[in-house]
């Protein structure tokens, strides 16, 4: 029996139909049920009945010691090619028993034996760019990832995707939406619960994904669940979606607006909402230069501005203030320190809807006065990621702050339509 096998499992009495999942135990098997939970079997006087063979060969997985095959998926000229990019995270996690922890250990070719609804759906290419858990990802592995995907479009993939941690995904899509021009979809995927936890999202992310990569929407763009049940995915354009909640399956939001699309799990039609970047619109380009001292700081009321001695010699500071974008005025003669020793300062809001005017109030005056300038409605972390990219290829990253470069600022805020 392979993962990836229908088996029909009967032990003490209790019946249990499912998939067959890769186990790190040998003493228990892992079966997917119908309704999207894992149930742990014990193997020992378990009776298991295979009921349908996979579409392909993930290895046995009856004994501990038994060696896994490769995955192997028959390639067919009629299907489009997906490359699909790990760099760790959730939906490439298991549970470690041990320490009853996720860890990041799963390859790309990992996740085709954990996800075998995948297969008929594309030809795919596997690769690796990291294996961590995104809290650990930094603007180094950003321009790597830029890069392999880049290859892999030029190598003639019809659509990537991208398996990442939900933690920093936003930042991330951020960062491939500035640094790359692409004439085919990058989506990010991953999952809030691993593979082997109850209620895993990572089988209907991962195909809702793929299914995206294969569209017409040729942008940057993060695929996850769009409510709480298994119905439909959501598409954010990669510069205006935020992780809203810390644990809920549908805890991606676009800000400002409605996704940019959805897509029905049942039927994989896909509703576009918004206008999009059609496929093969855009040459194929890259522009991965990054000025990584850049800083994202968030005013709060009683704040020291000694706190922020250690933004001299920044080349760049993203302010989140309040409001329409407001800080204490005492902040003020320290961030007009700060412009005239070079740096491009910014101001975002840490609202969560709506975009900074500073030229209402007498502390917002004072703050342009300074040499502030205004980031509209762009979300701070997006303006971080657009700032580090404007400093190291623009000749004036303060006007690139003011101008919508990938999607990310709109020109004028309204209520969502």
């Amino acid at each position: 029996m392979n993962a990836g096998d229908r088996v029909r499992v009967d032990r003490a009495g209790v019946t249990n139909e499912g998939v067959l999942m890769p186990s790190t135990t040998a003493d228990y098997l892992v079966v997917k049920l119908d309704g999207g939970y894992n149930v742990g079997i014990e193997r020992e006087d378990a009776s298991v009945d295979v009921l349908e063979t996979d579409v392909y060969d993930v290895g046995d997985v009856g004994d501990e010691d038994d060696d896994s095959e490769a995955s192997v998926v028959d390639f067919d000229d009629d299907l489009p090619t997906i490359s699909l990019i790990s760099t760790g995270g959730t939906i490439a996690s298991t549970v470690d028993y041990r320490t009853g922890a996720v860890t990041a250990r799963f390859d790309a070719e990992d996740v085709l034996r954990a996800v075998p609804d995948l297969a008929g759906r594309a030809n795919y290419r596997g690769r690796v760019v990291a294996n961590i858990l995104s809290e650990n990802m930094t603007p180094a592995i950003w321009q790597d990832l830029a890069q392999a995907v880049h290859e892999e479009i030029e190598n003639g993939a019809d659509g990537v995707v991208v398996m990442h941690g939900t933690d920093t995904m936003q930042y991330s899509a951020a960062a491939l939406s500035y640094m790359l021009d692409t004439p085919v979809p990058i989506v990010f995927t991953g999952s809030q619960r691993s593979a082997d936890r109850p209620s895993s999202d990572n089988v209907m992310n991962a195909v809702c994904a793929v299914e995206a990569a294969k569209g017409d929407a040729a942008e940057v763009m993060v695929c996850m669940h769009g409510s709480e049940s298994d119905d439909v995915c959501a598409l954010h354009r990669g510069t205006r979606v935020r992780k809203s909640h810390t644990s809920r399956r549908d805890a991606f939001r676009t800000i400002g607006a409605k996704p940019l699309g959805e897509i029905d799990y049942d039927t994989e039609e896909i509703t576009f909402r918004r206008d999009y970047a059609e496929r093969g619109g855009v040459d194929l380009d890259i522009a991965d230069d990054l000025a990584e001292d850049v800083e994202l700081v968030k005013f709060t009321p009683g704040m020291d501005p000694a706190a922020w001695d250690y933004l001299d010699g920044k080349s760049g500071i993203i302010i989140e203030g309040t409001g329409l974008g407001h800080v204490h005025t005492d902040l003020i003669p320290r961030i007009e320190e700060l412009v005239d020793g070079g740096a491009t300062v910014a101001m975002t809001s840490q609202c969560l809807e709506g975009r900074v005017c500073d030229r209402v109030y007498d502390t917002g005056r004072d703050l342009l006065d300074a040499g502030v300038v205004e980031a509209g409605d762009t979300l701070p972390e997006t303006a971080k990621v657009k700032l580090m990219w404007a400093i190291a290829n623009t000749d004036s990253p303060a006007e690139a702050m003011q101008r919508d470069l990938a999607g990310e600022l709109t020109e004028q805020s309204r209520p969502w339509t």
